[in-house]
């Protein structure tokens, strides 16, 4: 699991020391780099909470303070939130960073070593010289909520697999008994974790408030709010929706070069797919239902825009509309959002 490196860098810095991190579903490939030699240490530790406790031994053994070491990792989903909670819980300043900004670094560093070890060198490096802004694991309550959300979606998982099986069983009357009774079963647990999510975001009244601003967009639910504040937890932390809108990883991408290229603009889906996931349905009914959305959507389609990316350039003001409710503090208000969300504009 050792692992030593002979590669130098030689930056100026404040911190001594940075700390890049791989991660993956199993393991965690670290680079530490010190500032003033340009050396690098490299090791490899298990994803799990005994490696992160080795994890943070091992910095210790090699002096790091918390007010001397910057950690950066990119924004991996769940396989980025345990360690980056763990070292943030135990004082040291941690950057997740978008995958998208490292991959531009190593093409302006023309890196051209694709292994763990060197991607966790290349972030070593990143924060060196990018110095990303410190991040802030989410409260316990959102945790909680996460924790209870994955839940729930894995149950739904599970709960269509069994319908599916359903479908295709036959005359088996065994198994359909079996899958009858799997899936009664599965509905039942559902109802009773979609309860256990609600009494948890009414037990905390920030969770409450803010899910209520959200569920009054049209299009909308009390579950999807959930999903909403799990994922992001508090979005004010984004400066504007535009911010919001490209960590959720739903803006626009225009494809022009010259005088030869004049390509439609797309959705560059490059942030969190959890999000988008959960908001793509509800996107479908707001497409319909919600009277801003209903316009904007009614003006792509009539322009030619396939009715898949009309459905993706609503999700996008949707999040525009969430981060509006819930900065404001108001609920959904069609005549207060058009001004504010800029809705008349194209994708």
């Amino acid at each position: 699991m050792n692992g030593k490196s002979d590669e130098h860098f030689h930056p100026g810095a404040h911190v001594s020391h940075v700390l890049g991190i791989d991660v993956s579903k199993a393991k965690l490939d670290v680079a530490l780099l010190s500032s003033a030699s340009g050396k690098v240490k490299s090791r490899v530790f298990k994803n799990s909470p005994q490696g992160f406790e080795q994890l943070h031994q091992w910095l210790i053994d090699r002096d790091c303070s918390a007010d001397q070491l910057h950690v950066c990792m990119e924004a991996t989903g769940p396989y980025c939130e345990g360690v980056a909670t763990y070292l943030c819980d135990q004082g040291w300043s941690v950057s997740v960073v978008n995958p998208a900004r490292v991959k531009g670094f190593a093409q302006g560093t023309m890196q051209r070593n694709k292994t763990d070890k060197a991607d966790a060198s290349l972030l070593a490096r990143f924060a060196l010289l990018m110095q990303p802004e410190a991040w802030q694991p989410a409260p316990v309550e959102v945790r909680e909520l996460r924790s209870l959300i994955d839940r729930l979606q894995a149950l739904k998982d599970m709960l269509q697999q069994e319908r599916n099986r359903l479908e295709a069983v036959g005359e088996q009357d065994a198994m359909r008994e079996s899958l009858l009774s799997h899936i009664d079963w599965l509905k039942r647990s559902i109802a009773e974790l979609e309860s256990k999510i609600d009494d948890h975001i009414d037990r905390h009244p920030d969770l409450k408030r803010d899910a209520e601003l959200i569920a009054s967009i049209p299009g909308m639910g009390s579950i999807t709010a959930a999903k909403v504040l799990a994922y992001l937890g508090d979005v004010q932390r984004f400066k504007n929706a535009k911010a919001l809108a490209a960590f959720v990883g739903v803006t626009p991408k225009l494809k022009e070069s010259g005088t030869s290229v004049r390509g439609r603009s797309v959705i560059a889906r490059s942030g969190h797919a959890a999000v988008r996931h959960a908001l793509f349905m509800p996107s479908m009914v707001a497409r319909r239902h919600n009277p801003l959305l209903k316009t904007f959507g009614d003006r792509l389609a009539a322009e030619g825009l396939r009715p898949k990316a009309v459905i993706l350039a609503c999700m996008h003001k949707l999040v525009r509309m969430i981060y509006g409710v819930l900065k404001s503090g108001r609920a959904f208000d069609a005549r207060f959002l058009v001004g504010k969300l800029d809705i008349q504009d194209g994708i």
